[in-house]
């Protein structure tokens, strides 16, 4: 029940310390990596725009330029001049000396006749009357066409400048090298996915995408969703990558620059550090469970440990009051008997006195009779000894020190359990060292731990085994190791082995007291008694004594 209730609470402690502690350290890190993320976009869109704008004007300056040497060429010479081929292409060599990007040159009159042509295309009679440009050319005075197959059945623009002369029209008119052009504008892409393109008002291509679609061909984006101003937005494709466009429309002619992005691609740097992110705040987290599942089980087993420390504390309090009860009727015990056995003492010294008297020393029973009081005193001594033990044990009195043999004390008392062990079937062997000293001691409370334990040994056995005994003096101490051959002492019974009111005798057979006695009883005189016992291997236990001489008498 107790293990049940610990349980819960260690669950409900985990849960609760993950909850307080998951709940802001995850919404922080949403919250930073929105905002970062928003950043970073905004960066982005900002990036894009900036380079549609910069390429924009480079295109603008790009055609800017190219007409403007058609302008001065146009203005610097007259129809006559420009009629020789000859001239025509020294114009056209010089001009992409100095610019480049014309494919060829021509000179048109004001009825759309091609009267000269210098260029790798056979276009030198034709009429261009019908020709949208032309007309527009013709009205303005300085064109640049969308791009269109024409005669030459191959995608180019062209940029026309009208001149007057006497009366007159003409016009001149240069194709640039669509490639060239290509170029210039792809230019302005961004990263290894990034694309730069141009289309006209109705969506068609007029430069080549670096990756997919074809000039004259419906482009990606409606120019319908740029206004004047350089715009951005997301599309999504039929794959369902999302791409960034940036658009602006160009100052010399109705062409939308367009500039697109992958917007994984851009923002790979934000994955990365999205996914660094989530692998710091994950080793966190787990961090975190490791350290509170930790610290809880480990905040959790000190409980327990100290609940069993305070049941435990508990129980030797019952026991001691326990003890307190069986103290107070050892000493009513004690007292009921130390009176008649002062009397029976008395009359033993009485008797003996008269035996003294002439009358009784005529009698033929007289060594008898002394025999007789003499074993009647030895056993009212004995009764004595017992009841200041059991006075002892009710007021803890110290030891009556006197000489002590221990090896005549262990003959003694494996004399009173001789016959109850061979009754049983049960050896009892002794190796006692002859030159152990006699020492200062209690030898009755000594004799009562020697009985404790051989009885014990001859319980633990019950039919058929041995019993050993054996003393040993070492420097400083003299030790008796009383071991048997019995089924041994299980290792988690062996810490309290020696505890008041504990046994492991079967219930009924034992009151859990002669080990605790005997510890006590050892304990008192200054030595130590202790156990060695595997399961299925008997038991050992070692009495150490110190030496202590005896005082001179």
């Amino acid at each position: 029940m107790e293990g049940n209730i610990y349980s819960r609470l260690q669950k409900k402690i985990i849960v609760l310390t993950l909850l307080v502690t998951f709940t802001p350290l995850l919404l922080l890190g949403v919250i930073i990596y929105r905002q970062f993320a928003d950043m970073y976009t905004e960066k982005i869109k900002e990036q894009i725009r900036f380079r549609a704008e910069s390429r924009a004007d480079a295109v603008d300056l790009f055609l800017t330029e190219r007409t403007a040497i058609l302008g001065v060429i146009a203005d610097t010479e007259s129809i006559l001049t420009m009629n020789e081929e000859a001239d025509l292409a020294h114009k056209l060599t010089i001009m992409n000396q100095r610019a480049g990007a014309f494919v060829d040159l021509g000179i048109i009159d004001q009825s759309g006749q091609q009267i000269a042509y210098v260029g790798p295309y056979n276009l030198k009679g034709k009429n261009y009357y019908e020709q949208p440009w032309f007309g527009q050319v013709m009205s303005k005075g300085v064109y640049i066409s969308d791009v269109y197959l024409g005669f030459r059945k191959a995608p180019h623009f062209i940029i026309a400048v009208r001149r007057q002369e006497q009366q007159r029209n003409w016009i001149l008119r240069a194709t640039i090298d669509p490639d060239i052009f290509s170029r210039i504008v792809q230019l302005g892409h961004i990263g290894k996915t990034g694309d730069a393109f141009l289309v006209n008002k109705e969506g068609l291509l007029q430069t080549k995408p670096r990756f997919t679609g074809n000039i004259l061909e419906q482009g990606p984006v409606n120019p319908v969703h740029f206004g004047k101003q350089t715009m951005t937005f997301e599309q999504t494709g039929s794959d369902q990558r999302k791409t960034l466009f940036a658009g602006t429309w160009l100052k010399s002619r109705d062409w939308l620059l367009v500039i697109s992005g992958d917007v994984e691609a851009d923002m790979a740097e934000l994955f990365a550090t999205r996914n660094t992110q989530i692998l710091i705040i994950s080793l966190g987290i787990i961090a975190i469970i490791l350290t509170t599942v930790f610290t809880t089980r480990l905040m959790i087993r000190q409980l327990v440990q100290t609940e069993t420390r305070m049941q435990e504390l508990n129980a030797q309090l019952v026991q001691s009051d326990k003890l307190a009860a069986l103290g107070k009727l050892a000493a009513g015990v004690a007292h009921e008997i130390n009176n008649p056995l002062a009397v029976i003492l008395q009359k033993t010294g009485w008797m003996q006195d008269l035996l003294d008297e002439e009358e009784f020393r005529k009698s033929e029973n007289l060594q008898e009779f002394r025999t007789s009081v003499a074993k009647i005193e030895e056993h009212v001594e004995r009764a004595r000894k017992v009841v200041h033990n059991m006075l002892g044990y009710a007021r803890r009195m110290e030891p009556r020190l006197e000489d002590v043999d221990i090896n005549q004390t262990i003959n003694q008392t494996i004399d009173i359990l001789e016959n109850f062990a061979r009754a049983n079937t049960i050896d009892i062997q002794t190796d006692l060292m002859d030159s152990i000293p006699i020492i200062a001691g209690d030898q009755a409370q000594l004799q009562q731990v020697i009985l404790n334990l051989i009885s014990n040994a001859i319980d633990a056995i019950g039919k058929d085994g041995t019993v050993s005994v054996k003393s040993r003096a070492d420097g400083s101490k003299i030790r008796v190791v009383i071991a048997d051959t019995g089924p041994g002492i299980p290792e988690n019974m062996q810490k309290k082995i020696f505890d008041p009111f504990f046994t492991t005798k079967s219930s009924g057979k034992g009151t859990g007291l002669g080990l605790w006695i005997s510890y006590t009883i050892i304990e008192k005189l200054g030595g130590s008694l202790t156990l060695r016992s595997q399961a299925g291997k008997g038991a050992e236990f070692t009495i150490t004594l110190p030496i202590v001489r005896p005082e001179k008498k």
